[in-house]
């Protein structure tokens, strides 16, 4: 039997360290491909202070879920990571692309045509958009764990994913990828 998120964060947070192993080890591989979808490969100084401060944190973890917390943590590390990269440039980072903000391609998620085409038009989305259709799909948070991480209401995940697909399917139409190629699916997020 799988133990819960929940219960795993329970125990974590009554001192069953092996239960804080297990919680955070369940996730190392979704944080690892959050943010090599975005900057590549050199990110493992990402990955740890990511799991650093959700170690740190472990007694104030209040979110809808651990896995939304986990996620707002690495979005705020994603966003230090890039202004400091910015350096003097102001503009809002959930409104910039990958491609916007990085000097070198992102690795693409897949070696196939059409997901590599849609990792890539990803990119081109504004980064709230591309996180919030990222964590609809493939890591699978529902509207309130992305609300949660996006520090939005849980009406305004819907409509961004609705928008996110659109902008997405125009991006890939104007690219040259065929429309009957892109029956996107409805994320579940978009219907809790």
């Amino acid at each position: 039997m799988v133990t819960s998120d929940e219960e795993l964060l329970e125990r974590w947070q009554a001192g069953d360290r092996a239960a804080g192993d297990a919680l955070l080890e369940r996730y190392f591989d979704p944080v690892c491909r959050f943010f090599r979808g975005k900057l590549g490969d050199d990110v493992e100084d990402l990955i740890q202070r990511t799991f650093t401060d959700c170690v740190q944190a472990r007694d104030r973890i209040a979110t809808p879920s651990f896995r939304s917390f986990l996620f707002s943590v690495a979005r705020n590390r994603l966003f230090d990571h890039l202004r400091a990269r910015l350096g003097d440039r102001r503009e809002e980072l959930g409104s910039l692309s990958i491609t916007d903000v990085c000097t070198r391609p992102s690795e693409r998620m897949a070696r196939r045509e059409l997901h590599a085409a849609v990792s890539e038009a990803l990119q081109s989305l504004p980064m709230d958009f591309h996180i919030a259709l990222e964590l609809a799909y493939w890591e699978d948070l529902d509207g309130p764990e992305i609300a949660a991480v996006l520090g939005i209401p849980h009406n305004t995940v819907r409509s961004r994913l609705a928008r996110g697909r659109a902008m997405l399917r125009e991006i890939l139409i104007e690219r040259g990828v065929p429309a009957e190629q892109l029956d996107l699916p409805t994320a579940h997020a978009s219907t809790r």
